[in-house]
């Protein structure tokens, strides 16, 4: 932690604050809660938690960038994918975001399916920041026509009546509060948080049979028992989240993509200590623990996990590859040949290097992974360039 920029005495205030309610948590649970209750809280908790409280989180002033922060392209790519979705669907589909970011996506997504003709009825953002939503919606209602704007509207929970559409969501499964395992002398336990002297450390404690089942079902799929001394993470609640933000999608699609891996690749012997970590100011750092409320929190994405959660929500897997290939199979070569026609020197280096980020197995293209789900349309088109489910 001492390579880290010491935050303020207002961020520490707003810190301390947040880990007096986690302390007090602790206290009413027998001194210790589990690892993914302490995410919940260091994330979410009510204008205290990372992504609920006003900090910045996105860009150079924040903590981490996102695909869309960079540039118009990813965005651009992902309503190439979808369009062909929506049209199948007709006038009255909807285009439902988890997590709108800054707008950036929102803003791009809308032109673009307005260029190709498959405009939805609504365009609903799913956003639990208070301070980001206020933001979202004054950056669309600068940039978008007044009939774009129209069709935006902000969800406090999943939809709760039948509909068609499209469920989009990037970089929101790996924020999902993961419960932590380990394995001793045989045995499934989880890994709970509790306050000792100054600060708060991680112990361990048997395993309830629900995160027991999820582990031995990791280990079954992949025929070895996990040896003693592993950790890592599982989330047995992935199949209830899906069936719940997919609420009553009766025809339609689901779009995915985060860094993550197949399950033989999330559990191989020598990753020991699982994939958690955290991010401030743009540094990567392994105490999740640390100053509470200040830190993005999060684990790798089990695209194997997400795979079987989709098929059990009743969806047929469309596809899945990395992020480059994903981009590579949907429209990028347009979005190539309109940047080289920019004539600013400076504004056509800037979307060249957005590319390259995006792309490039050493940034985004190969951590970053997409999987898309579809329910009585065609989706698959969107996955033809270097499809990988054949590694789940």
């Amino acid at each position: 932690m001492t390579s880290l920029p010491t935050p303020g005495a207002d961020a520490l205030t707003h810190s301390a604050r947040l880990s007096e309610l986690i302390r007090a948590q602790i206290s009413q649970n027998d001194g210790a809660i589990a690892f993914s209750r302490f995410m919940e809280l260091a994330l979410y908790a009510p204008g205290l938690g990372y992504y609920s409280a006003g900090a910045t989180k996105f860009g150079e002033d924040g903590d981490f960038v996102t695909a869309p922060e960079l540039g118009p392209v990813f965005a651009a790519c992902v309503a190439e994918a979808v369009a062909p979705v929506m049209q199948q669907l007709g006038p009255k589909a909807v285009f439902f975001e988890l997590g709108g970011g800054t707008g950036a996506f929102a803003q791009v997504v809308l032109k673009r399916l307005l260029e190709l003709d498959a405009l939805p009825d609504r365009y609903l953002i799913l956003e639990p920041s208070a301070q980001l939503r206020e933001r979202q919606r004054e950056r669309l209602r600068e940039r978008l026509s007044p009939m774009l704007f129209e069709l935006v509207h902000w969800l406090d929970g999943p939809l709760d009546h039948d509909w068609d559409g499209v469920l989009f969501a990037n970089e929101v499964l790996d924020a999902l509060p993961t419960p932590r395992f380990a394995i001793q002398d045989g045995e499934v336990y989880e890994e709970h948080v509790v306050f000792e002297g100054e600060g708060f450390t991680r112990t361990l404690r048997p395993a309830d049979a629900f995160l027991s089942q999820a582990v031995r079902h990791v280990e079954r799929q992949l025929d070895h028992r996990f040896e003693d001394g592993y950790r890592s993470e599982v989330l047995p609640q992935l199949p209830y989240w899906i069936q719940a933000v997919s609420g009553g999608l009766q025809r339609g699609a689901m779009l995915f993509v985060d860094y993550g891996y197949p399950r033989r690749e999330y559990y191989l012997p020598e990753r020991t200590d699982g994939t958690l970590r955290a991010f401030y100011r743009h540094r990567t750092h392994n105490d999740p623990l640390a100053w509470p409320g200040l830190q993005d929190v999060t684990a790798s994405v089990d695209f194997t996990a997400l795979a079987e959660a989709g098929v059990a929500a009743g969806f047929e897997l469309a596809g899945y590859c990395s992020q480059a290939s994903f981009l590579l199979g949907n429209g990028m070569a347009g979005v190539l040949s309109r940047i080289e026609k920019i004539e600013d020197e400076l504004e056509r280096m800037r979307r060249q290097n957005e590319v390259k980020q995006l792309t490039l197995p050493v940034h985004m293209g190969e951590r970053f992974q997409a999987m898309g789900f579809s329910k009585g349309v065609q989706f698959g088109a969107a996955f033809l360039v270097g499809d990988m489910s054949f590694r789940l």
